[in-house]
């Protein structure tokens, strides 16, 4: 039997509800049994605002969860560290490095997590856990899947991304990760901003799993720049992994969300802030 799970996302670009704050990035709140993960923090300015307009305790948070790197998603720590500091926090080995941007003009700027380094985070929560290339169970039946293989050719990290302000080293975000479980209607995939690629993380998993299937997948899926023969080849392995629910979000782009609704309709929906999904 699979744990009754819910999760709420804390943390998006888009707010249609009364009294919640929106900001580019992500963070959902997945509470499964008696365990409460925070999965990404946002940026910081309106995660523990949302929190307390939806009725959410951080401090009860026994696990938080980073699917990566980038200040959108780990900017959030920052701000909520008062409420955490019982918490175990999962991150990959190389989440907190430098990390830059380019824009098509050549303007280059600093898009790391502003944490001061993993020791200086340690001495502020309950437990530092590194992931490395396998993946972890964090709490019973939920899983976080360290470090995605790159098996396709169309996908690639999404963007111009950098380990050094000249842009002369390409960043591969290989702390990309994200987070699964079963219920009753089949695998949910809980994802940040799929850096590794959608296709490869959701054939990742079902490989993990013995599952030639994904009910479920919410999160970013980082097609903002996708070009015509990605977003193909997207919609196509999404239609073969027959995913039922898709909660497009945060990176995933306008043009390609209009796409995915046109090409898989009746399966897709934003999930905005405030956002519940609950799974048997």
């Amino acid at each position: 039997m699979s744990e009754p799970t819910s999760v709420t996302v804390l943390v998006e670009n888009t707010a249609n509800q009364q009294g919640l704050l929106a900001e580019h990035g992500l963070a959902m709140w997945i509470e499964r049994g008696e365990q409460h993960i925070l999965f990404d923090t946002g940026q910081g300015m309106a995660l523990v605002h949302n929190a307390d307009k939806l009725g959410i305790n951080l401090s009860t948070a026994d696990e938080v969860v980073l699917s990566h790197g980038h200040y959108d998603h780990t900017g959030g720590l920052l701000a909520a560290l008062p409420d955490l500091g019982r918490a175990t926090v999962y991150a990959h080995l190389t989440a907190f490095r430098e990390r830059f941007t380019q824009a098509p003009d050549g303007t280059v700027r600093q898009i790391g997590a502003p944490i001061e380094s993993t020791d200086w985070l340690a001495a502020r929560v309950g437990l530092i856990a590194p992931t490395r290339t396998h993946p972890v169970e964090i709490a019973d039946g939920l899983w976080l899947t360290g470090q995605i293989p790159r098996e396709n050719t169309f996908e690639d990290t999404g963007g111009a991304f950098f380990l050094d302000e000249g842009c002369t080293q390409p960043d591969p975000i290989i702390d990309d990760q994200a987070i699964y479980f079963r219920s009753e209607s089949g695998l949910v995939v809980l994802l940040g901003c799929a850096h590794a690629g959608v296709i490869n993380t959701l054939e990742y998993i079902c490989a993990l799993t013995n599952e030639s299937t994904v009910h479920t997948v919410l999160g970013g899926m980082h097609l903002l720049h996708a070009d015509e023969a990605r977003l193909q080849q997207t919609i196509r392995r999404l239609g073969d992994l027959d995913v039922q629910q898709i909660g497009l979000a945060h990176c995933t782009g306008f043009a390609a969300m209009a796409r995915l609704h046109h090409e898989l309709p009746n399966r897709c929906f934003h999930c905005v802030t405030g956002t519940r999904c609950s799974f048997e």
